[in-house]
């Protein structure tokens, strides 16, 4: 995103090709519409003598819309299938487009509402026909489906509301697993047509779906764990040595001990390239959720049961490429940073590599906040050589106005070793190392043995019914749809998840369990720059590029403006206050050589 187009709510902050491609879709709603519109006024469908002209007309109108908003389904499942082999060749990633299934899902809401209620009107106040709506016809599609489908997508629409998922996100969790009810109540009442219409994003949905609960089956060995006073926690994992992924890269973590239901994405901090065999992930504790995670971690144990799913990567790392990065973040908002300032350590030992210069920002609210900034470097790797990486940090510590001992925070900081267990394995990926490959074989095989199975089913079951003069049921034409939908996806992706299983087995075996370090062992925080060693060199230079300013916040305007480089990259984490100033100042006319880029956790 070179310069935002509309920063403004309730969309956000919006470029120039997602305000394009959005006035596109209204236009083609519009277009969709106005078409239906034209040819069923010409011939009114379903329409008597009794009725009234302008009531078939408005009966017309509100089926018409419903059309509509299956065309919004169409596109509805995309954004949020997170092993997409579609948005990685847009740039994009499931967590970066969830706004795009945000605005689908209102706009299909409000379509599907007028729809409804059209219909409600029509039957009740018009001809009086109510018991139309609790009708199953055998030959036409059932009403009374559609009546279940949109009445629990009222639950899951009135929970998704920005303020209800924020402080009820146990509510909107569970609420929008309603989705499964939803789906197949809507299926069963729009027919097989109109299902054709939305399948290729169910279809690659279903398949993400299934891999995601296969590899989460799977438990992974938490290596260690280091928590600092501010209640941030760091878990380190044990992966396979083959899985790489970029930086700004996203885990999900399940722990039966806390939930048995909810999977959390956390940022990965660790790097592919600097760390061969672990990856690290930073959690805050600001949640009921992560706050349990964090006394547990806290308590006496010496081993914890997790699950994971991921990691999920970004398609590529273009700001690795400007002449220089500005990092703006707030409190956690850090964490992606994490990744790219690995990213570049491991770039400038690379013979005939440049790396852009660094600007890091970051808001505080205490000193304790401080110990996050022990997170830049990795634990386990004291013999960096960060001579070549320009980095400038500036910390500004927002609720304290006079300097404050930090030392006394640096002692609380805790490194917790845990026992392997036999049943743990390193992270790998779902398919192996040509996952993208095994996703390709698993889509086209699936689809294939979907169109087969279809053809029989059709020539040699329904024909035969039909060919005798009889109707065969409209609802059962469409779960026979479903059922071989499901049965393929689950064919297919089970055959090939479990050849990569064997083959990541066979390498899990060769990894050796090397003699853990003991607390003790681990460099001390490199913000306290007494009695340092030869071997925190690293740390000691991250002391002296960081300048904390107590009881103050970053002007950001004078900050930005300052970057006189002619190719400057602005990335921002943080609040949606911060997020929208940012965006607002890369785009005014001041800004030409600032090129904006936003990292959000809160959709």
């Amino acid at each position: 995103m070179k310069r935002p187009a509309m920063v403004r709510a309730p969309l956000g902050i919006v470029n120039g090709v997602e305000l394009t491609f959005s006035a596109m879709f209204i236009a083609l709603m519009i277009w969709s519409l106005a078409n239906y519109l034209y040819v069923s006024f010409g011939h009114l469908h379903m329409h008597t003598p009794e009725e009234k002209v302008w009531q078939a007309k408005f009966r017309s109108v509100s089926l018409r819309l419903g059309y509509i908003g299956n065309t919004c389904w169409a596109f509805l499942f995309f954004p949020v299938t997170r092993t997409s082999s579609i948005l990685p060749l847009v740039g994009l990633t499931s967590e970066s487009s969830i706004k795009y299934h945000i605005w689908l899902g209102h706009l299909s809401m409000v379509l599907f509402a007028a729809h409804s209620i059209g219909f409600i009107i029509y039957w009740w106040a018009m001809t009086d026909q109510m018991y139309l709506m609790l009708q199953w016809s055998s030959t036409y599609l059932p009403n009374i489906a559609g009546v279940i489908a949109f009445v629990v997508s009222l639950g899951i629409w009135a929970t998704s509301f920005d303020r209800i998922r924020r402080n009820f996100f146990e509510v909107f969790f569970y609420a929008h697993h309603l989705y499964i009810l939803y789906v197949f109540f809507y299926i069963l009442h729009v027919g097989v047509a109109y299902f054709c219409m939305i399948l290729p994003g169910i279809f690659l949905f279903l398949i993400d779906r299934y891999l995601r609960f296969l590899q989460s089956r799977r438990r992974v060995r938490l290596f260690s764990t280091r928590l600092l006073p501010n209640g941030t926690v760091e878990l380190t994992f044990s992966k396979n040595p083959g899985l790489s992924y970029n930086p700004t890269s996203i885990l999900y973590v399940h722990v039966p001990s806390i939930c048995k239901l909810q999977w959390h994405p956390f940022t990965i901090i660790s790097n592919s390239n600097l760390e061969l065999d672990k990856l690290s992930v930073a959690i805050k504790s600001e949640g009921s959720w992560t706050q349990k995670l964090y006394k547990q971690l806290s308590s006496s144990l010496d081993h914890l049961q997790i699950s994971t799913e991921g990691p999920y990567e970004p398609s590529s790392s273009h700001f690795l490429s400007r002449d220089s990065l500005v990092m703006i973040c707030g409190g956690s908002g850090i964490t992606p940073f994490i990744s790219i300032i690995r990213e570049i350590i491991f770039r400038s030992t690379q013979p005939n590599s440049e790396v852009p210069k660094i600007l890091l920002v970051v808001a505080f609210k205490n000193t304790a906040d401080l110990t996050m900034l022990d997170l830049l470097l990795p634990i386990y790797e004291n013999s960096l050589d960060i001579s070549k990486v320009q980095l400038q940090i500036e910390a500004y510590i927002t609720r304290e106005n006079d300097q404050q001992p930090i030392e006394k925070a640096h002692k609380l900081i805790q490194t917790k070793m845990f026992k392997p267990n036999p049943s743990d394995s390193p992270i790998s990926s779902a398919l192996g190392k040509n996952s993208w490959l095994w996703l390709g074989a698993i889509i086209s095989s699936s689809f294939l043995m979907f169109l087969l199975f279809l053809g029989i089913v059709t020539r040699y079951h329904i024909y035969p019914v039909e060919r005798r003069g009889q109707n065969y049921h409209y609802s059962l034409k469409t779960l026979w749809d479903i059922f071989l939908v499901m049965a393929c996806v689950f064919i297919g992706t089970s055959v090939i998840f479990l050849l990569q299983k064997r083959e990541n087995h066979v390498e899990e075996k060769k990894i050796q369990n090397v003699e853990m370090p003991t607390p003790t062992s681990f460099p001390a925080s490199w913000l306290c720059a007494t009695e340092r060693e030869l071997e925190s060199l690293p740390h000691q230079s991250l002391v002296q590029c960081t300048k904390v300013h107590y009881g103050a916040r970053p002007d950001l305007k004078r900050i930005l403006f300052d970057c006189k480089e002619p190719d400057v990259g602005v990335l921002v984490c943080g609040p949606k206050s911060m997020r929208h100033e940012v965006a607002k100042i890369c785009a005014s006319a001041l800004a030409e050589n600032l090129h904006f880029d936003s990292i959000s956790f809160s959709w």
